[in-house]
């Protein structure tokens, strides 16, 4: 129900990004008996042909340049380094991604991708930490190589997923909903629903808009497969917004996206995005009760049960 490599490392070790939270994730989950190892998956890198369905061969071909020397990319205006490393991991977790989607929609189960969620890459240009559009490639993969017609992105990071909004703006078959804070980067692009939240709001104004957009969002609709980002930084203590929810409440916006696909018998392929608190340990704090959430409703069986049979939405694990 997992799915995770050590290649996913990418290699910015003094950077904002807390690189080391994939390892640290994968980790507590063993150590904590969420998942046994042989529940963890390796992924296959993603191939050229994959990339291709979202991004041209000109902007990989400069991606590939920029590693000969870490900092072109910091000269181009990207705010990360690329390495060959960087490169790897982010083939890596978007093959995760990719697969994470694959064994969830065959298996109608909910899968956890341990990394990925780069949601501010457009086809030919990367933004913000994001050079690779992983859930944009994995949707259309899954397009290309399965019976998934019709995907929902539902993207709870702090940050509004522009980069797969805009890849997917003239494409019926994938509906894109992003909650997030409003009045903080990135510059906007259009979601088909777009949820903009006021600076400083906390667990119960989010939960109520949250439930309110997937409702928009699920009206009158259906789907073969969902994608959810299951950001980290909406976290009161992270270091770039000013969203006030607590881990608590991090917990409870998870059980609502999950309750709300398991309602709709909905496979899900959960990405952890991003996640920048004074301390990375609070990062894996979230990341890991989005994990526990997920193993929970795999193993009860439980896409198409009520949302109330899915655990106490109050209880914090950490």
């Amino acid at each position: 129900m997992f799915v995770y490599s050590d290649d996913y490392d990418l290699d910015w070790p003094r950077h904002l990004f807390p690189t080391t939270k994939y390892r640290l994730l994968y980790e507590r989950v063993l150590a904590e008996e969420v998942a046994r190892k042989e529940e963890v998956l390796s992924p296959v890198p993603a191939s050229d042909d994959d990339m291709k369905l979202v991004h041209g061969l000109r902007y990989m071909d400069t991606l590939r340049a920029m590693t000969a020397d870490p900092n072109m990319a910091i000269w181009a205006g990207f705010e990360a380094p690329i390495t060959s490393k960087t490169l790897q991991a982010l083939y890596s977790c978007t093959g995760g991604t990719i697969l994470a989607a694959k064994k969830a929609f065959a298996q109608k189960q909910f899968w956890l991708n341990l990394g990925g969620g780069f949601h501010h890459a457009f086809p030919d240009r990367g933004e913000g930490f994001c050079f690779i559009n992983d859930v944009a490639v994995a949707a259309r993969a899954l397009q290309r190589d399965t019976q998934v017609g019709r995907i929902v992105v539902v993207d709870c990071d702090l940050h509004q997923g522009n980069g797969t909004a805009k890849i997917f703006e003239d494409e019926a078959s994938v509906v894109t909903f992003s909650i997030h804070q409003e009045n903080l980067y990135p510059p906007k692009e259009r979601s088909n629903i777009d949820v903009g939240l006021a600076d400083d709001v906390g667990d119960e104004e989010y939960l109520v808009k949250l439930e309110d957009g997937l409702k928009r969002a699920f009206e009158g609709q259906s789907f073969d497969l969902m994608f959810f980002l299951a950001g980290a930084d909406p976290y009161v203590h992270d270091q770039l917004g000013s969203l006030q929810l607590t881990k608590d409440g991090l917990m409870r916006r998870d059980e609502v996206v999950l309750a709300t696909a398991a309602s709709h018998n909905l496979p899900v392929a959960v990405t952890l995005a991003g996640g920048y608190a004074h301390r990375t340990q609070d990062v894996v704090d979230i990341h890991l009760n989005t994990a526990r959430l997920v193993a929970t409703y795999n193993r009860r069986g439980a896409i198409g049960s009520p949302s109330s049979e899915s655990g106490d939405r109050r209880r914090p694990h950490a």
